[in-house]
């Protein structure tokens, strides 16, 4: 294939680069990314989770993880800030009679009243220690899976190779426990881990650089061409581009 047709490729790709809900089934059989975590986080909530608590999920997306707890509906929150996520989740989870509000995870202040919940789950999204401290009920329980700062880097600098900031630099392990034992939370349990990421045609890295805009600001096949080139050179001599991805979880209790 010429420079020009894979330009064109490319582009294509670029072109219908969204998402619904969290849904990455484009790339199905095109990428892996290595989820074999050492902990189960759907497992560890449950570990924690009683029918009878209130229970909120903080940037839930389509809602689908939160629907796998199979908690009582009546019992449920779930916030989400992105448009067309929260579109869907109005479609999804309002008719279940989930108390659902418009609201990103790290806003300034929850749209919900002191000491409401009994148990708060984030997987992958934003939070204030000081706001969960506020909502939660005394003894309640804070779980967190998170995609740390050091993500994808690999990838990134492949593509954007003057990118040298990381997008979420507070994102590890230890700089987050601390932040909630300062705040007034006990660390219950946590662990991190890097696991592999593999693309095997530059067409899916490129829908996907797209997709995880955040950690690859400013990227568009115009201007960064020549890298891309560089990445279809490392596809035909080794058929697969390897990166990272970086995860951590915490559970944390209010005093």
């Amino acid at each position: 294939m010429t420079k020009e047709q894979l330009k064109e490729l490319w582009k294509k790709e670029e072109e219908i680069a969204h998402i619904h809900g969290w849904d990455f089934s484009h790339l199905s059989g095109r990428y892996t990314e290595e989820d074999d975590l050492p902990w189960d986080f759907g497992e560890t909530i449950q570990k924690y989770r009683r029918d009878d608590m209130k229970l909120l999920d903080m940037d839930t997306g389509g809602g689908e993880f939160l629907l796998t707890f199979n908690h009582p509906y009546q019992n449920t929150a779930a916030i989400e800030g992105y448009p067309p996520n929260y579109e869907l989740c109005k479609e999804v989870l309002l008719p279940l009679g989930i108390d659902l509000k418009e609201a990103y995870g790290g806003c300034e202040r929850l749209p919900f009243d002191d000491e409401a919940f009994d148990i708060i789950t984030n997987r992958h999204g934003d939070y204030r220690a000081n706001e969960l401290l506020r909502v939660l009920k005394p003894e309640g329980v804070f779980l967190t899976q998170q995609v740390g700062a050091d993500n994808d880097r690999e990838l990134v600098q492949l593509l954007l190779p003057h990118i040298k900031e990381e997008p979420f630099p507070d994102n590890h392990l230890h700089i987050q426990e601390k932040e909630f034992v300062d705040r007034g939370f006990n660390i219950i349990e946590s662990g991190e881990v890097y696991r592999p990421i593999k693309f095997f045609d530059v067409g899916a890295l490129v829908w996907f650089a797209r997709i995880i805009m955040w950690e690859f600001p400013g990227f568009s096949v115009d201007s960064c061409l020549e890298e891309l080139y560089k990445a279809q050179e490392v596809i035909d001599r080794d058929g697969v581009i390897e990166g990272n991805i970086h995860r951590f979880y915490i559970v944390a209790k209010k005093k």
